[in-house]
């Protein structure tokens, strides 16, 4: 009997992990059968039309081509709005992580029950609004007669009017209030996870606030810090809303030169093969990101 039982408990191992196996598959299908439908599919759309020499249209013949890659080269005015999309995204990350990471480290080590909670909702409170609504709200505190400039003027009332609306200090200020969340929430993941004993040994031998800073919170939080800048800088540079909205002509990037040739332009395999040179550079991110990650992973 002890060698049936012996002989049953080998055959069930695999079946247990056969049926396993089963139910994971299970489970991940729906999720992996609409991120097919809803994000490789289009993708896949999105390449056939970056190959072709203009726009699909009934009754005409396809032409492939491989131009509309060579678009940085043939019109070069495209290096300029790239690199205003570059500085765009390095302002908004670094003002996110000058802001975030204090806020993440305050909001774990000096809150706690019900204020916390309360400062929790006012962070994650900009995912409630509407974008349009947020992004529309800026130009009525931004614009001359606004908000902003009637503060300025009831502290200084002889003082000139100010306006920031249309400007590159506007975009950045609306892109920082739409995405500083996401810098808090990751950093606030890593502070959460430095032990209270470290800090207090710390204090122990002698150091202070700043060196406990840089010393200890600073490269524990590094692996939040790099999540939240990746979260934050890979859509920022193919931001389109704020940038139009907030920056009028000066608000032209690599989102607002694709959306018009998606909209305006009508040049759709352009506008594909833009956006997906702007996925390289993404993809690029992701890479160095995920390496500088495992280093410190891998670093005792």
């Amino acid at each position: 009997m002890e060698i049936v039982s012996k002989a049953d408990g080998g055959k069930a191992g695999p079946r247990r992990r056969l049926g396993q196996g089963w139910a994971t598959a299970a489970l991940l299908t729906p999720a992996y059968g609409w991120l097919l439908l809803a994000v490789f599919l289009p993708l896949c759309a999105m390449l056939f039309f970056s190959f072709l020499k203009s726009s699909p249209v009934p009754g005409r013949a396809l032409v492939y081509t491989v131009d509309n890659y060579l678009a940085f080269i043939k019109r070069p005015y495209l290096f300029n709005v790239a690199w205003t999309s570059i500085q765009i995204g390095l302002w908004t990350t670094g003002l996110c992580a000058l802001i975030g990471l204090p806020a993440a480290i305050a909001l774990a080590r000096a809150t706690a029950g019900r204020s916390r909670h309360i400062l929790f909702l006012l962070i994650i409170l900009p995912f409630w609004t509407n974008g349009l609504v947020r992004v529309f709200s800026w130009t009525m505190v931004l614009r001359e007669g606004g908000i902003l400039d009637y503060a300025l003027h009831w502290i200084v009332p002889a003082g000139p009017s100010v306006s920031l609306l249309y400007s590159f200090p506007a975009i950045i200020i609306g892109l920082v209030h739409a995405y500083l969340p996401y810098m808090i929430l990751t950093c606030y993941l890593s502070a959460t996870a430095i032990e209270d004993s470290t800090i207090e040994a710390a204090r122990s031998l002698g150091a202070r606030t700043p060196v406990v800073f840089w010393k200890i919170l600073l490269p524990l939080c590094m692996p939040g810090l790099i999540s939240g800048s990746i979260l934050i800088f890979v859509p920022v540079i193919g931001s389109f809303m704020e940038p139009r909205i907030l920056g009028g002509r000066i608000g032209v990037t690599m989102g607002t030169v694709i959306e018009d040739q998606f909209t305006a332009a009508f040049n759709w395999p352009l506008g594909a093969a833009l956006s997906f040179t702007m996925l390289a550079v993404v993809l690029l991110i992701f890479a160095v990101s995920s390496r500088v990650l495992s280093g410190r992973a891998a670093t005792p």
